[in-house]
């Protein structure tokens, strides 16, 4: 086999993230779907509904089963451990295709997917703590760092993340110019664009 030119590489290594990107964004564009359909048709519960033993709307699950968390892998007991895989296999035969993580919540053994099953709301009081942490985390502009993106509709966007950074961190960004979700293919800190 003739062994590839620089440019043939830069060409293939081009073409993988131009891939990459399209595929996050097709798996983005999917959970907006989802989170749209579960608006369209009342899927979500409200955190009234879940504290009074509302089962969930994707699943017909109970969202708090009562039956507490299950204890480390390491911990089962003899008689947990094939409770726990059968749950497991069950799960997994209800949502091979979602392609999704699962969720479940604490003191709780229900497991839900995280295609099928709307997450939870948050309590007032977490989102009062998410909402102080937040506050109290804003960062100095001198902090940040800017990024020039190219998105899969080779629209060309700055935006910002911490300096700590040393790559960019999410695949998909919304492009403003598409008003659409679209996957990242090139991400380039501002100070090496402009060299």
């Amino acid at each position: 086999m003739a062994q590839l030119t620089e440019e043939q590489k830069a060409q293939r290594a081009a073409a993988r993230r131009h891939r990459a990107a399209i595929a996050a964004e097709g798996y983005a564009h999917r959970q907006e779907r989802k989170r749209r359909e579960w608006d369209a048709n009342g899927t979500q519960l409200t955190r009234d509904e879940i504290e009074a033993g509302v089962h969930c709307r994707g699943c017909a699950r109970p969202i708090i089963d009562g039956l507490g968390d299950w204890p480390p892998l390491m911990k089962l007991t003899e008689r947990e451990k094939p409770e726990y895989d059968a749950a497991q296999a069950d799960f997994a035969a209800g949502h091979k295709d979602c392609r999704s993580h699962r969720w479940s919540m604490s003191g709780s053994r229900a497991m839900h997917c995280g295609y099928c099953c709307p997450p939870p709301p948050l309590s007032d009081r977490q989102m009062e703590r998410l909402g102080m942490l937040l506050r109290a985390s804003r960062p100095d502009s001198a902090e940040l760092r800017t990024w020039r993106l190219t998105l899969t509709c080779d629209h060309v966007i700055d935006v910002q993340q911490h300096k700590s950074h040393g790559q960019w961190t999410t695949n998909v960004r919304h492009c403003r110019t598409c008003d659409q979700t679209r996957g990242v293919v090139i991400a380039v800190p501002e100070s090496v664009a402009r060299g």
